[in-house]
């Protein structure tokens, strides 16, 4: 930990700054994906004070400030705060999302000192460098506090296949650069569909998917073995009639993108790299699962699974899709691995839906997607208590984090990785991650990498979901707190 120093007149206001954190008024926490004003409520699990009231069963300390963020230096607190407050302001958050889509930044003056301005804030927070050998020095400050990275290169929706095989390429330097590195510093290589197959060709596959869904008389020539992608709740408003077959350029481009994810699997196998592949929209997500699902029965590790897909618990679908899933693998002797979101499109879903005269596929509140998520993951860990599968529970959410950790604890799951970890996104959530990291539990950061313009998507979405909410997040209150007595 950092010394004590003096202050100058910058770190009284700092002082002043954190106060008036700690003392704002309540909204939803961070993570939140469902109306701000439902009243609607659920049942929820068991409280988690309940369930931690023995001191002995209180498996993550969060009480003691000071230990919790051992390592982290005062300057990297105070870049913290700063950038966490302008990514909550919302008038700032408006307009950095018009800026960024503006005419301006066709303006080359313009645009360099836009992009100069986020590479010194957002970019740096968020974000593990430029290229991998920025990576590799951010992942090793990682492994010297305890957390390991998931390496994420920072490019989506490609447009043609040139651009596909250049993010194949990278995806596996990226792979090569995991195995390079000490086993206990990299947990996954991290690979976007949309990289290596167009957002158009997914959309296609996913209208044809829900339309066998709806009609299995529909002949597909091109689909391989696979999970079951629906399940009786799902939307299918995305896809209002019959659609065409696909084209055979279309189907040639299909079958280039089943090889750039083969070979990123075959390498993946041969690094003994574990591979996890993202959630998208619904309106392409079908065709996302029908990937990794087709290459997790493919390739596997023995009892152990290579590819995670990822699972959004704030879709009204997702447990039920899960876990038709995950019994239909363990029926044909796959492991099946998942990383378990809330979920990162709800304004787009909301609006999409909307615009088509349909509900939202999205949970009605903020409870019921917390309720969600929480009983995945008790599936998940159930599953993998009785030897099948493995799980990533990547959350921001204390109660979350509590209430896996005393679960898995209590079915006897070991802390070592194998079976399960917890991630989150870099730059966010440090106090659960350490937390969780001092519980002995395995800790992930989510570490998207590239320029910084290649990786703006990404930054927008993270201001995004940050609106109005640092005020009330008890990470950010208490990462304000043990700033307070550094200074």
């Amino acid at each position: 930990m950092a010394n004590k120093v003096v202050c100058p007149k910058v770190f009284h206001d700092l002082r002043r700054f954190a106060r008036c954190l700690n003392t704002a008024p309540v909204v939803p926490p961070m993570n939140f994906t469902g109306n701000y004003g439902s009243t609607v409520t659920t049942p929820t699990l068991q409280p988690t004070d309940q369930i931690l009231a023995d001191p002995e069963k209180k498996v993550i300390n969060f009480d003691d400030v000071k230990e919790l963020f051992t390592g982290v230096s005062t300057l990297k607190l105070i870049r913290s705060s700063l950038t966490l407050q302008m990514a909550s302001i919302e008038s700032m958050v408006d307009l950095g999302v018009w800026v960024m889509n503006s005419k301006f930044m066709h303006m080359p003056i313009f645009k360099e000192v836009i992009l100069g301005f986020v590479k010194s804030t957002f970019y740096e927070h968020f974000c593990a460098g430029k290229d991998l050998i920025e990576v590799r020095k951010t992942v090793s400050k990682l492994s010297n506090v305890g957390l390991k990275g998931m390496l994420d290169y920072g490019v989506e929706h490609a447009t043609e296949n040139e651009s596909c095989d250049q993010s194949m390429k990278v995806f596996l330097q990226t792979a090569e650069l995991a195995k390079s590195l000490p086993s206990s510093s990299v947990s996954f290589v991290v690979v976007k569909i949309t990289a290596i197959c167009t957002p158009k060709l997914l959309k296609r596959m996913s209208d044809l998917l829900r339309w066998e869904q709806k009609d299995p008389s529909l002949n597909l020539p091109w689909k391989q073995k696979t999970l079951p992608l629906f399940a009786k709740s799902s939307p299918f408003y995305h896809t209002l009639k019959r659609p065409e077959p696909l084209t055979v350029d279309e189907e040639r481009d299909l079958q280039l993108a089943h090889d750039r994810l083969e070979k990123i699997c075959k390498k993946c196998l041969e690094l003994d790299v574990e591979l996890l592949i993202d959630a998208e929209d619904t309106a392409i997500q079908p065709a996302i699962d029908y990937f990794a699902y087709s290459a997790a029965i493919k390739y596997h590790k023995d009892d152990y699974p290579l590819i995670f897909g990822t699972i959004q618990a704030y879709l009204k679908d997702s447990k039920e899709r899960m876990i038709i899933a995950k019994k239909a693998a363990e029926k044909i002797g796959v492991p099946m691995g998942f990383k378990l979101v809330r979920g990162a499109y709800m304004s787009s879903e909301n609006e999409l839906a909307s615009s088509l005269g349909f509900k939202s596929p999205i949970h009605d509140s903020i409870q019921q997607t917390h309720n969600c998520y929480n009983s995945c993951a008790e599936f998940m860990l159930d599953e993998i208590a009785n030897g099948s599968g493995a799980v990533v529970l990547a959350t921001h959410n204390i109660e979350s984090g509590k209430l896996a950790a005393s679960k898995a604890i209590d079915l006897g799951i070991r802390k070592d990785g194998k079976k399960l970890q917890f991630a989150q996104l870099y730059g966010m959530a440090e106090g659960l991650s350490f937390g969780l990291r001092n519980a002995g539990f395995q800790v992930s950061k989510y570490l998207p990498f590239g320029p910084v313009e290649q990786v703006m998507p990404y930054l927008i979405r993270r201001a995004e979901e940050n609106r109005g909410l640092l005020s009330t997040s008890a990470f950010d209150r208490q990462l304000m707190s043990e700033l307070q007595t550094r200074i």
